[in-house]
């Protein structure tokens, strides 16, 4: 029996369509058994209705206070007895007591070399500061806002005229590889929380 992955979700998801691509193709080894978004217009949903995996909306707006939609959320993900929990895009900061719920299961993807630029907007950040290069990073999460063992990391050269659009671009395109990559590996038990083997 294959394991099963859940996949969190607001916008695009133009990761979770990279992960789906990686699945079908055998890479991964897992079933995505369900996208969970708390965003009704997130296209991630789309995607996953077009590939026959359970859709689950969530929204906030729904719930009398934060904990009883975060409750609401990490019962939902616990039906599907993920072996894994993966954040594509969540635009959602997790609190302690989800994640102790999938501990030391929970993998996400960020926007920049961490742990420079934790948080929002990092390509202007990293273009703003002068760097000469930017990147992704997948790492576990704990409680602290983009922090957690690294897994993997790619590096993307900042190029003159470069704006943050067009960095956001190429650092996008590393993304769909290493992320996939990323959960292949923990499906395989090639890496886990305590022996992430990177950084």
């Amino acid at each position: 029996m294959l394991s099963s992955i859940v996949v969190l979700a607001s916008g695009s998801g133009s990761n979770l369509q990279s992960i789906i691509e990686h699945a079908r193709q055998g890479h991964i080894k897992a079933e995505i058994a369900a996208v969970v978004s708390d965003n009704p217009d997130a296209m991630a949903l789309v995607r996953a209705r077009t590939a026959g995996i359970d859709s689950v909306l969530i929204r906030q707006s729904d719930y009398a206070s934060r904990e009883m939609w975060e409750l609401a959320l990490s019962q939902k993900v616990s039906e599907y007895r993920p072996a894994l929990v993966v954040l594509a895009g969540f635009m959602r900061v997790l609190s302690e007591q989800f994640i102790m719920r999938f501990e030391k299961r929970v993998m996400n993807i960020h926007p920049s070399l961490l742990p420079a630029y934790r948080g929002l907007n990092t390509h202007q950040r990293v273009i703003d500061a002068g760097d000469s290069e930017h990147g992704a990073t997948v790492h576990f999460v704990t409680s602290r806002l983009d922090d957690g063992p690294i897994v993997m990391q790619s590096r993307v050269q900042v190029l003159p005229g470069d704006d943050a659009e067009e960095l956001a671009r190429r650092v996008l395109e590393q993304e769909h590889v290493i992320y996939p990559e990323a959960i292949r590996q923990f499906i395989e038990g090639e890496i886990s929380f305590d022996n992430p083997a990177c950084c």
